[in-house]
């Protein structure tokens, strides 16, 4: 067949199979089988960066200057460039398993030809081999990874995958301690014996990555779907066997196009045409962590001895540091990368870590470190840029299709390391041999600019992943080709893309809906035996009903995935980013209350209540990430209207834009609330409560000041109508004051509603059980409703200034007389106790006796009896 043959049409489940299976042995063997490359990877980095003093001692059997380390750092990288590139190419064409066991064989065969270097061009050449075959694993093991993780859990693993990176960096460097003792080994032994560690740590990983399976995603796109089918239901029974766990039904389907192969000049076009702006991105992420990561780790043993007197035995003890340092970033901060969000914790990462390299410079250049001092700050520095670092791996595993994945991260791993990680190494080794630390702070600075830009590119152009299926980040080609209009046809409703996958989630819709009338069919013939009595057929119609309802639910979740497909294929349409952003939100919102759905019918099929609570917290975390999509495609709709208005009308535009957006941010508060009860967090859910409170007051005071706009607006066009410019002034006035006021009434009330809420969930009240507070944005689900009692805080707030008001004219007054003088017997029972206990604790009223009570500050008039 030629490169462009293509096979069939299929549709299935698979991506979403593999996405719902719950962690097990298999995750745990992908983790090391294939993450344990980046041990490798740490381990000969680190063993250069603890060797390097060494090699450039007279007797250590190469003779290199600190200027021929700096370039066999840039080699190696060249090396893992070119690498990354040919192999990544073939990754994508030959598949993931192939490759991942051919680039390790390489990595293996020329780290050993490094053991036994004679010479510096000797040296070079082994590198740049060495380089060649951790490239290809970069492309070959983060594709695979990322297809075989589920997507709940694919960002912390795959940050913690590539922070593993420095434990084999910590490694090298206790076993430099070891191997450059000269007490143990000669001179020019131990730094050989350092390289012949990576092998045998190969050949280790190379028993376990045998059992890989190859990833069911790249093969169903290449026309062997029957192996994929089979090496996913091995999986599932494997898990099944190991949990002894129901697995959930598979989410939404997909329908792809096969080839056998896809040409590399279509895989090319990709970036540039259909995702510039990712592209934009995933260069800018690279550069900057190459830039700074390449420099400092290859010649940080350098900075140590020339700067810092260290001994070059001695140069692993800070290298240990700096790997730890590396290594818990990653680590502890990867968990976030899934829930607070991809976008805010890489930019996050990147702009504390620039901060952070701009004072280590500062430092560094005003001669007030010592060699302790300066690795703790580097250690933290990199703690941030560590985790910034491993997530462009993650960002562009994810952002760009299948088919371009394994290329995709080798050419930007390629690109973006050319730039910065061939310079860094040689500007910092020119520097350091200068033997003056302000050129080597002046690196540092560099270093912070490029991290900053990376910062900046991940906020214009960053890409919401988190929990995200991989085919709804980025859809593949093949599913692009399937869906496109056959040639030769007329355009219709039908034809339009995504239609295929609608009318398939349709069509199994359909079939729900037959099973539940089927269902609903025995409820009526078995109803009469049960009202008679028969206690088989009471218990046949209760099963049957709840069995007619899963169906019923099931339909309405296929349908929602329909929808989904349609508004994907809106957004390939769009004419503008903002009419894209808003299709791509309403489809990712049609998913959530898919999944929210499917959730449902779990709690009602479980088998006990502990499964039916988790489930039902399940349910409401989806079904409010659906509303915070609803809320964020409105707010992308809105901000949209408001670039073509001018003037107050678009002040209002976008006045209603940032009402949505904390309405977004409230409902994601609150499904991470009822994610923490899923899981038992009860602490974590009551802090989530809270924070969806505030976004909740943060929403309405957007709504009031778009409110606001509005009536201004109309009061200047009803001014301008009657000529009364003066009065609509005065008005104006008048309204501004009223806003002022009620803006200080509303945020009494803020404090007030949020102290009471904390003093609710003290005592035994804090083990109340249930989902606590729920908030819903207007317009969404029916009728606004809270339960913050808005009406009564704004009257008691009322009646709290009536008591403060008369006791500030009036001085020091009894109780009964205060009652009288603001009218309290109209207020209600129990109601003048009450404001008369708030006005005491805001310090708006200070009692004098048990039943006199008098201003804040009383004064020296005689007390009314």
């Amino acid at each position: 067949m030629t490169a462009d043959t293509r096979v069939g049409t299929i549709t299935t489940r698979i991506p979403a199979r593999l996405d719902r299976l719950p962690w097990s042995r298999f995750h745990w063997m992908v983790v090391v089988g294939l993450g344990t490359v980046w041990i490798l990877d740490g381990l000969e980095v680190t063993i250069v960066g603890s060797v390097a003093a060494r090699l450039t001692e007279p007797g250590s059997g190469v003779h290199m200057t600190a200027g021929d380390i700096g370039i066999a750092a840039a080699i190696y990288v060249t090396g893992a460039c070119l690498g990354a590139l040919f192999f990544g190419q073939l990754t994508d064409r030959f598949g993931r398993k192939r490759l991942f066991i051919l680039t390790l064989v390489v990595y293996i065969l020329a780290t050993v030809a490094t053991a036994f270097a004679f010479a510096p061009w000797y040296f070079f050449a082994c590198r740049f081999v060495t380089g060649m075959g951790i490239g290809g694993e970069y492309a070959a093991i983060n594709s695979a990874i990322d297809e075989l993780i589920p997507a709940r859990n694919r960002g912390r693993v795959d940050l913690a995958i590539n922070g593993s990176y420095w434990v084999g960096s910590a490694g090298g460097a206790v076993a430099a301690l070891f191997l450059l003792d000269t007490s143990f080994f000669a001179q020019n032994l131990g730094w050989r014996l350092a390289f012949g560690l990576g092998a045998v740590l190969g050949l280790a990983i190379m028993l376990v990555r045998r059992h890989v399976p190859e990833s069911p995603r790249w093969l169903f796109i290449h026309g062997r779907e029957d192996e994929a089918e089979r090496i996913v239901d091995g999986i599932e029974a494997e898990i099944h066997r190991e949990t002894d766990q129901i697995l959930d039904e598979p989410g939404q389907s997909i329908t792809v196009r096969q080839r056998k192969a896809i040409p590399v000049r279509e895989i090319a076009q990709v970036a540039a045409r259909r995702y510039p702006k990712r592209a934009t991105l995933g260069f800018a992420l690279f550069v900057g962590q190459a830039f700074l990561y390449n420099a400092v780790t290859f010649d940080l043993g350098t900075i140590l001895s020339k700067y810092f007197d260290v001994a070059s035995g001695a140069v692993p003890y800070y290298i240990v540091l700096f790997a730890m340092g590396n290594f818990l970033g990653p680590l502890l901060l990867g968990r976030m990368f899934d829930t607070v969000g991809r976008k805010p914790m890489i930019s996050g990462t990147y702009f504390v870590s620039a901060a952070l390299t701009v004072v280590l410079g500062v430092f560094l250049a005003g001669g007030g470190l010592t060699s302790w001092t300066f690795i703790a700050l580097v250690g933290v520095t990199f703690f941030f840029a560590s985790a910034g670092a491993s997530s462009a791996y993650l960002t562009v595993s994810e952002i760009f299709p299948m088919e371009t994945r394994a290329l995709a991260i080798a050419f930007f791993y390629a690109i973006g390391t050319a730039v910065g990680g061939i310079s860094g190494p040689l500007i910092f080794g020119k520097m350091i041999d200068s033997g003056v630390a302000s050129n080597v702070a002046i690196g540092f600075f560099i270093g912070a600019v490029i991290m900053a830009v990376g910062g900046i590119a991940e906020l214009a152009f960053g890409v919401r992943a988190e929990q995200a299926s991989l085919e709804n980040i980025a859809k593949p080609l093949t599913a692009h080709e399937a869906e496109a209009q056959e040639p030769g046809t007329e355009p219709a409703a039908a034809g339009r893309p995504g239609h295929r996958a609608a009318l398939e989630a349709r069509r199994h819709a359909e079939e729900e809906r037959a099973r539940a009338a089927e269902h609903r069919a025995v409820i009526h013939e078995m109803s009469p035996r049960a009202d008679a009595g028969d206690a088989d057929a009471a218990e046949r119609v209760r099963v049957e009903r709840v069995l007619a309802q899963i169906a019923d639910w099931h339909a309405q979740r296929l349908v929602e995935e329909a929808t989904a497909h349609h508004e994907r294929a809106d957004a390939e349409d769009a004419e503008n980013e903002t009419d894209r952003a808003s299709a791509l939100s309403r489809a990712g919102a049609a998913d959530e209350r898919a999944r929210a759905l499917h959730e449902r019918a779990e709690a009602l099929a479980a088998e006990n209540e502990e499964d039916a609570e988790t489930h039902a917290a399940l349910a409401e975390a989806a079904a409010e990430r659906a509303r915070a999509g609803e809320q964020r495609a409105m707010a992308a709709e809105t901000r949209g209207r408001a670039e073509r208005l001018d003037g107050i009308e678009a002040e209002i535009a976008l006045d209603q834009a940032e009402t949505y957006d904390e309405w977004e941010r409230m409902h994601i508060e609150l499904a991470l609330a009822h994610a923490a009860r899923a899981e038992r967090d009860e602490e974590s859910a009551e802090a989530h409560d809270r924070q969806a409170g505030v976004h909740r007051m943060r929403a309405e005071s957007a709504a009031d000041r778009t409110e606001a706009a509005q009536h201004r607006s109309a009061a200047e066009f009803l001014a301008a109508e009657s000529g009364t410019a003066e009065r609509a002034e005065r008005e104006r006035a008048e309204a501004a004051e009223r806003e002022r006021a009620a803006r200080e009434r509303d945020e009494r009330i803020r404090e007030r509603v949020l102290r009471r809420e904390r003093e609710q969930r003290a005592g035994l009240r804090r083990f109340r059980p249930g989902p606590g507070r729920a908030f819903y944005a207007p317009g969404m689900l029916g009728a606004w409703s809270s339960d913050w009692a808005s009406d009564a805080d704004i009257a008691l707030d009322r009646e709290v200034n009536a008591i403060a008001q008369a006791l500030a004219e009036h001085g020091p007054t009894a109780r009964g007389r205060l009652a009288d003088m603001v009218g309290a017997r109209y207020w209600g029972p129990g109601r003048f106790r009450a404001a008369l206990r708030e006005a005491v604790h805001e310090g708006r009223a200070r009692p004098l006796s048990r039943n006199q009570y008098g201003p804040p500050e009383a004064r020296n008039a005689s007390p009314e009896s």
